[in-house]
């Protein structure tokens, strides 16, 4: 098995919007507006932050972005990463998590955040093996605001 994690470019928009898509669908709420995901707003994340694509034996399965905090540039939220539902189990999603705390140490990043919804509590342990820890007093400033607030992780990632 070849796993490779690429840096997305602006051209690979649509292509995210469609990995998103097919990642949240049957696993997230239908609420989240992950399902709703667009080239425009793909296209928009990339052009403020960043992302990487996942690859297995060169197949496009999975995505991850990430956005400096407008307030606070060297905090960075990573937002919408996921796999599509055929290659979950296989510990992938770390690939593209590491990609982006690498990303991050790299660019001098003081603090990366993610939110974990709700209904996803599963999630806490993986992003607490990365070092990420729980800060209930955090605001998640890409909330759904017809959704319960997710819980906000953070990782302090200073020298």
């Amino acid at each position: 098995m070849n796993i490779v994690v690429r840096e997305a470019t602006l051209e690979d928009a649509q292509l995210i919007a469609e990995l998103t898509r097919a990642a949240w669908a049957g696993k997230v709420a239908v609420t989240s507006s992950g399902h709703r995901e667009t080239a425009v707003r793909v296209l928009q994340d990339l052009q403020n932050g960043g992302g990487f694509i996942l690859l297995r034996n060169d197949e496009e399965i999975g995505s991850v972005r990430w956005l400096p905090l407008d307030s606070e540039p060297d905090v960075w939220e990573i937002v919408r990463m996921g796999v599509l539902p055929s290659y979950r189990g296989e510990h992938l999603s770390q690939h593209l998590l590491e990609a982006v705390i690498h990303r991050a140490f790299a660019a001098d990043v003081r603090e990366l955040r993610l939110g974990v919804r709700a209904d996803q509590e599963r999630l806490l342990d993986l992003y607490s093996a990365f070092g990420f820890e729980l800060a209930p007093e955090i605001e998640y400033t890409h909330a759904n605001p017809l959704e319960p607030a997710p819980m906000v992780m953070r990782r302090i990632l200073g020298y």
